[in-house]
């Protein structure tokens, strides 16, 4: 059990943790698909959850490495930006939406994705494994998931319309590289 605390290790402990938000991605893109969307946001919440612990952990154990930050780049995609953004599309766009509306819906979902991936790609590219900033500028991904949940939610119990809805996706991902300044947990 040594590889857990050894920092050189692709299997090391925080690693390990980045691995069950991946798994709790998938599984829930898996739920997604079969329209049950309640087990896909609880297990999306899992995956959050972990993404916490990972850094934690890694910071606490001196466990950082360039792997794991690639690694966690890449679990923040799939759960912070993947899955919230097929949420919303089968949950609220595929119901509400046909012909042109699909269309716009499904370009301001790409656009969202897009803008996601710029941004993790831009943090690794300007980050140090182990060091930790005060501020992100631009939202974060993971808070960028929130705030899409929260549109989820407005959407489902009808306290937002489905249009308002592409906007504020737009809106959101114009948020994750933008130069607003978000202080650091």
């Amino acid at each position: 059990m040594k590889f857990l605390f050894t920092p050189s290790s692709h299997f090391n402990l925080a690693n390990m943790f980045t691995f069950v938000n991946i798994t709790a991605g998938l599984i829930a893109t898996y739920f997604i698909t079969q329209n049950n969307f309640f087990i896909a946001i609880v297990l999306a919440w899992i995956g959050g959850a972990f993404d916490i612990f990972d850094g934690k952990i890694a910071r606490k154990y001196k466990l950082s490495n360039e792997f794991g930050v690639q690694l966690d780049s890449f679990a923040d995609f799939l759960s912070f930006v993947l899955v919230p953004v097929f949420l919303i599309f089968q949950a609220v766009y595929v119901i509400n939406f046909s012909d042109i509306s699909i269309l716009i819906a499904a370009v301001v979902s790409i656009y969202y994705v897009i803008s996601g991936l710029r941004r993790l790609i831009h943090f690794n590219i300007n980050t140090d494994a182990g060091e930790v900033d005060k501020f992100f500028t631009g939202i974060p991904t993971p808070l960028g998931a929130i705030l899409l949940w929260l549109v989820y939610l407005g959407a489902t119990y009808e306290l937002l319309p489905a249009l308002s809805v592409i906007a504020l996706m737009a809106l959101i991902g114009w948020s994750l590289n933008s130069k607003i300044r978000v202080p650091h947990p």
